[in-house]
């Protein structure tokens, strides 16, 4: 590995979480409903989901899982179905760790947030394909794996901290609007939109 292409990879990680995707919907759609704080959870889950993505590419085991068809459609869509429960939950009102109701914010807690976005990096087949086919490309054989994919799992997720974080705090400037009783509604229909949207698009990638 070196410098120039440790550089583009960091440029086509950075890229690539710029692009509206699963996991920038849900950043957007809790900044939206709870504030940069509270995604700054999601943040972290989806964060979370790429290191544990870094670790099995370094064991080989994302290989046999896209080798076993059924194991990975079943993760795909087990993870979709959940996402498409969540923004239906919020869109009806129903109680969910997206809905804004005074009922449910006492059921609300960081880990759930944490472990819903974990989720959704998880069982999203795009993340999981990028991993294989991109990453090899930046990998010297030559050299210690091991260390070559903790540096670049550094130059990934340390980048994509900042451009989530940027896209909470940008989304939460209209969470504001959600302590005001004629905009609560508004404003968790549109988080629960982005989280089904999350999910579908994971369905059918």
């Amino acid at each position: 590995m070196n410098w120039e292409n440790l550089a583009l990879f960091t440029v086509t990680e950075a890229a690539m979480s710029l692009s509206p995707g699963p996991a920038v919907m849900m950043v957007v759609a809790y900044g939206i409903a709870r504030g940069w704080r509270t995604s700054l959870f999601v943040t972290l889950g989806i964060l979370s989901g790429n290191a544990i993505f870094f670790l099995l590419s370094a064991t080989g085991l994302s290989g046999v899982l896209l080798a076993s068809p059924q194991l990975f459609l079943g993760i795909k869509y087990l993870g979709a179905a959940y996402l498409v429960y969540l923004g239906l939950s919020a869109i009806t009102g129903r109680p969910s760790p997206i809905t804004l109701s005074r009922l449910s914010e006492n059921t609300l807690s960081p880990r759930r947030i944490y472990l819903n976005a974990l989720m959704l990096q998880l069982t999203n087949p795009k993340t999981m394909l990028t991993f294989v086919a991109i990453l090899p490309q930046f990998i010297n054989l030559q050299q210690p794996v091991g260390w070559q994919m903790l540096i670049l799992a550094v130059c990934s997720i340390v980048p994509e901290f900042f451009i989530l974080l940027a896209y909470g705090m940008l989304a939460s400037k209209a969470s504001h609007l959600a302590t005001q009783e004629r905009y609560a509604l508004i404003t968790e229909r549109i988080a629960g939109v982005l989280v089904l949207l999350a999910g579908v698009m994971i369905a059918i990638v």
